[in-house]
Protein backbone atom coordinates (compact mmCIF):
# COMPACT_ATOMS: atom_id res chain seq x y z
CA UNK A 1 0.00 0.00 0.00
CA UNK A 2 2.57 2.48 0.96
CA UNK A 3 4.31 1.68 -2.35
CA UNK A 4 1.71 2.69 -4.60
CA UNK A 5 0.87 5.69 -2.41
CA UNK A 6 4.33 6.45 -3.02
CA UNK A 7 4.17 6.11 -6.63
CA UNK A 8 1.01 7.90 -6.76
CA UNK A 9 3.15 10.57 -5.42
CA UNK A 10 5.97 10.40 -7.77
CA UNK A 11 3.36 10.21 -10.83
CA UNK A 12 1.40 13.29 -9.55
CA UNK A 13 4.52 15.45 -9.30
CA UNK A 14 5.52 14.91 -12.65
CA UNK A 15 2.64 15.94 -14.19
CA UNK A 16 2.60 18.96 -12.11
CA UNK A 17 6.32 19.58 -13.05
CA UNK A 18 5.44 19.58 -16.60
CA UNK A 19 2.05 20.69 -16.66
CA UNK A 20 1.75 24.35 -18.39
CA UNK A 21 0.09 26.39 -15.97
CA UNK A 22 -0.55 29.21 -17.53
CA UNK A 23 -2.67 27.45 -20.32
CA UNK A 24 -4.50 25.59 -17.72
CA UNK A 25 -4.98 28.96 -15.78
CA UNK A 26 -6.62 30.47 -18.82
CA UNK A 27 -9.36 28.00 -19.31
CA UNK A 28 -12.67 28.38 -18.41
CA UNK A 29 -14.45 26.35 -15.79
CA UNK A 30 -15.14 23.50 -16.50
CA UNK A 31 -12.29 22.93 -18.18
CA UNK A 32 -10.03 24.08 -15.72
CA UNK A 33 -10.63 22.30 -12.77
CA UNK A 34 -10.75 19.17 -15.14
CA UNK A 35 -7.39 19.71 -15.96
CA UNK A 36 -6.27 20.17 -12.52
CA UNK A 37 -8.15 16.97 -11.18
CA UNK A 38 -6.35 15.06 -13.88
CA UNK A 39 -2.69 16.31 -12.91
CA UNK A 40 -3.73 15.23 -9.04
CA UNK A 41 -5.56 12.42 -10.08
CA UNK A 42 -4.80 10.92 -13.52
CA UNK A 43 -7.73 9.91 -13.76
CA UNK A 44 -8.51 10.80 -17.39
CA UNK A 45 -12.24 9.28 -17.71
CA UNK A 46 -12.83 11.39 -14.12
CA UNK A 47 -11.70 14.39 -15.65
CA UNK A 48 -13.51 14.08 -19.16
CA UNK A 49 -16.57 14.35 -17.06
CA UNK A 50 -15.90 17.47 -15.08
CA UNK A 51 -15.23 18.80 -18.57
CA UNK A 52 -18.42 17.38 -19.93
CA UNK A 53 -15.85 16.31 -22.73
CA UNK A 54 -15.57 12.75 -24.36
CA UNK A 55 -12.73 11.15 -23.39
CA UNK A 56 -10.92 11.86 -26.59
CA UNK A 57 -12.09 15.35 -26.71
CA UNK A 58 -10.40 15.52 -23.15
CA UNK A 59 -7.30 13.85 -24.21
CA UNK A 60 -6.37 16.56 -26.86
CA UNK A 61 -7.14 19.40 -24.44
CA UNK A 62 -4.68 17.75 -21.98
CA UNK A 63 -1.86 17.22 -25.13
CA UNK A 64 -2.18 20.88 -25.02
CA UNK A 65 -2.24 21.60 -21.38
CA UNK A 66 1.69 19.54 -21.90
CA UNK A 67 0.01 17.46 -19.07
CA UNK A 68 1.56 13.74 -19.50
CA UNK A 69 -0.14 10.72 -18.88
CA UNK A 70 2.49 8.74 -16.25
CA UNK A 71 2.41 4.83 -16.27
Amino acid sequence: MERWMEEDEEAREIRRKHADWKFIEEQPEPLRSALKCFVELGDLYLAAKIAEMGIDEFNQLRIRAKIPIVI
